[in-house]
């Protein structure tokens, strides 16, 4: 299949889906983490969203993509969005044309034109202006022992099947006398980006279970390099 991972610079799941034999790529504006240039497209994902788009990869490489994506999964960012900043909007502390953005964009991937969608965020104001989740996940019901809620809105994609479940971690307690999950509070600069990347059981278990092709006998498709003998419809 021919799967488009919207707003991911680890390259977790793109990775888990190019093991299985898909063609994969990873879009972000950031640098990918993953070490694959040749599957990282570094631009704005939305004129890829419909397909029938040209791009090019980190390594060079220019592709085409006939058609739609057979699959979507994306990470929209969740700054504005999550449970845990709303208070700044409506405390005034930045202004809410913020988070009406962020809305807007998550949309995006709710309305592309593909037939398979995921759509990945914390629990957060979606739930409430666009629907409830299909599913809440926690990593360590995927072998990771790490404890953070995350939802996913699906389209024509079975919820996830957990595997390899685990313990997780005892909760850090707050002066205020809540808690937290520990690792929350561990990563110094770098630690908004760090909590953002999918955890490696999450990412295996998205390829496992849903990079099955639900016709063994469907054509595969892949994109070809612009200008390659495969474009133009020649076989050597």
């Amino acid at each position: 299949m021919r799967i488009l991972v919207a707003c991911e610079e680890s390259q977790r799941v793109c990775i888990e889906f190019r093991k299985l034999g898909h063609e994969a790529y990873s879009c972000d504006i950031e640098p990918c983490s993953g070490g694959h240039l040749e599957w990282h497209i570094r631009a704005d994902v939305l004129p890829l969203l419909n397909g029938n788009c040209s791009f090019q990869t980190v390594d060079g490489i220019e592709h085409m993509i006939d058609g739609k994506w057979d699959m979507i999964i994306a990470f929209p960012p969740c700054t504005h969005l999550c449970v845990s900043g709303a208070r700044w909007f409506t405390e005034g502390v930045k202004p809410i044309e913020l988070q009406y953005q962020a809305r807007d964009f998550f949309m995006k991937f709710v309305n592309a034109d593909c037939e398979r969608i995921a759509i990945e965020n914390p629990v957060g104001i979606m739930s409430r202006i666009y629907k409830k989740p299909d599913q809440i996940i926690q990593p360590y019901e995927f072998g990771d022992p790490f404890e953070k809620r995350t939802c996913l809105w699906l389209k024509n994609l079975d919820p996830l099947k957990s595997k390899n479940m685990v313990n997780p971690p005892e909760r850090q307690k707050l002066s205020s006398g809540k808690t937290m999950p520990a690792w929350y509070s561990k990563g110094g600069k770098d630690r908004q980006k760090n909590r953002s990347k999918t955890f490696p059981g999450i990412a295996k278990a998205m390829a496992e279970q849903w990079g099955k092709v639900d016709d063994p006998t469907e054509p595969q498709y892949q994109s070809a390099h612009r200008h390659s003998w495969q474009h133009y419809g020649i076989t050597k």
